[in-house]
């Protein structure tokens, strides 16, 4: 059970203190100014992961950091932000989601500060390790009280600006981080790219109260044995995807997967039992059993990875190849950002013509997107039709707004009220660390093949396996249950 304060009292004699989805319309619960309010703490959490990227130069001149400590300026907020997620989802349940994402909103806009402030390099890499735990102190309180306080079409509106603020954050970071550094706004250089995070976040917590404050009755117990088995796996599992690029894959890293399996098949072991004896575990196996997550979980992965391997791909090609400068290189992504959007208004209704056949759709779109790419590269190259490639990065991002909000709703359709927070951390972390894992091996992977064969061909065939990607979400998406 879910408590749902500041929503309307449930009527009628008959009334359950828990209507199940789609019963009920909860636009009330939820209203237009508390959505913008929680999706904002969202979009900075993800514009924060991108926009320094292109301040790194300015950084290292000002700072004096070297390449390692600018690549912890970068790694160190996503394994902050990754490792913690899960275990915010599991506070804001026990505490309340409203508070927690008050208190994750309001860490991470004073290291924000701290971050712009910073004296030096090694006082930037401390504060983004804290800015990071921050947003994962507040993201997965997003989706749980989409979750906990509305349904029907008021949750796929909902969550389709979820979806469109995930997406969108990415490519709107790179554009932003090199509009700030170009403009150099009162001499202040890349110490922009944190500040402009103070305003926004002081003016969300002055409006916080008009979220719904939801929770669950019966407050979960803590589980320390499950906690720290998966502080383990995830640890060893980021730092492979984030440091083996840099230390060039020595095999005392490959190492740390066996150890990540290890800990994986511990922690199943201890939560499976923790809940057979009626406890609270970290992550409840019955909850992760549902079809509806088990599966869309399964096509998350592999549509958040090719997300992540497009992006960076993207970027080492226009930058190194097209001419194109960060802020040039962001601009083009336009059409992606703008396809994206307009099909996002759109995409409750046409899921409820299609159902979860949206995602199968949206797959098509997008592997034909993808292969549109492949072919105007390859025919082309050295100066293919820059009107064909934005017509290719449209129907890339038209693909993704079919697939991404209606993945999340079918994710989280069949999770407990109560449990929303978890559900919501283990839907983020699953998207961030395929996220993570796509841009690593589609990076490496294009890196790789340019080093063997031509520029052109890497690029086809970094496209062709995205292509892949985009098959397997397809293939996923036959089986999945309408989330309706």
């Amino acid at each position: 059970m879910t408590k749902r304060e500041g929503l309307p009292p449930l009527k009628g004699p008959n009334a359950t203190p828990e209507p199940s989805a789609g019963t009920e319309p909860a636009a009330a619960g939820l209203s237009g100014i508390a959505l913008v309010v929680v999706l904002t703490g969202y979009a900075l959490s993800i514009v924060d992961a991108s926009i320094v990227n292109v301040a790194l130069n300015s950084i290292s001149d000002d700072l004096r950091g070297g390449p390692a400590a600018l690549e912890l300026v970068v790694s160190g907020y996503g394994l902050t932000y990754a490792l913690g997620l899960v275990l915010g989802g599991r506070l804001g349940d026990a505490f309340g989601r409203r508070r927690l994402y008050a208190y994750g909103l309001a860490a991470f806009t004073v290291t924000s500060a701290l971050c712009g402030l910073a004296p030096t390099i090694e006082f930037l890499v401390a504060a983004r390790l804290l800015q990071g735990a921050g947003a994962a102190m507040l993201v997965p309180q997003v989706l749980a009280t989409i979750q906990a306080a509305t349904a029907g079409q008021a949750r796929a509106r909902a969550i389709g600006m979820y979806g469109a603020t995930a997406a969108l954050g990415m490519v709107i970071g790179q554009i932003m981080g090199g509009l700030l550094v170009s403009l150099d706004i009162a001499g202040i250089g890349w110490r922009s790219v944190f500040a402009i995070n103070v305003p926004i976040g002081v003016a969300a917590l002055l409006a916080v109260r008009r979220v719904p404050a939801t929770r669950a009755d019966a407050k979960p117990g803590f589980d320390p044995v499950g906690t720290a088995l998966f502080g383990v796996t995830m640890v060893c599992v980021l730092a492979v995807v984030v440091a083996g690029p840099d230390l060039g894959w020595p095999l005392w890293l490959w190492s740390l997967l066996a150890v990540a399996a290890v800990g994986a098949v511990a922690l199943v072991r201890a939560e499976r039992g923790l809940e057979a004896r009626g406890g609270s575990p970290l992550l409840s196996p019955s909850v992760l059993s549902h079809p509806g997550m088990r599966r869309g979980l399964a096509a998350l992965v592999p549509f958040s990875a090719g997300f992540g391997a497009f992006l960076f791909v993207y970027a080492l090609i226009a930058q190194g190849h097209f001419g194109f400068g960060g802020l040039a290189s962001g601009g083009v992504l336009t059409p992606f950002a703008a396809a994206f959007f307009a099909v996002t208004l759109f995409t409750p209704r046409i899921a409820a013509a299609l159902g979860a056949r949206i995602i199968t759709l949206g797959a098509l779109v997008q592997g034909a997107g993808l292969l549109l790419l492949a072919l105007v590269i390859r025919l082309g190259w050295p100066h293919p039709s820059l009107v064909l490639v934005l017509v290719g990065i449209g129907f890339f991002g038209a693909g993704a707004a079919l697939i991404g909000p209606t993945l999340f709703r079918t994710i989280l359709a069949d999770v407990p009220p109560a449990q929303a927070g978890m559900g919501s951390g283990v839907l983020v972390t699953s998207q961030q660390m395929a996220t993570a894992l796509g841009t690593t091996v589609g990076g490496t992977f294009y890196l790789s093949m340019e080093s063997w064969l031509s520029t052109v061909s890497a690029a086809v065939l970094v496209l062709a396996l995205l292509a892949c990607f985009s098959v397997t979400v397809l293939v996923i998406s036959l089986k999945l249950p309408d989330p309706s």
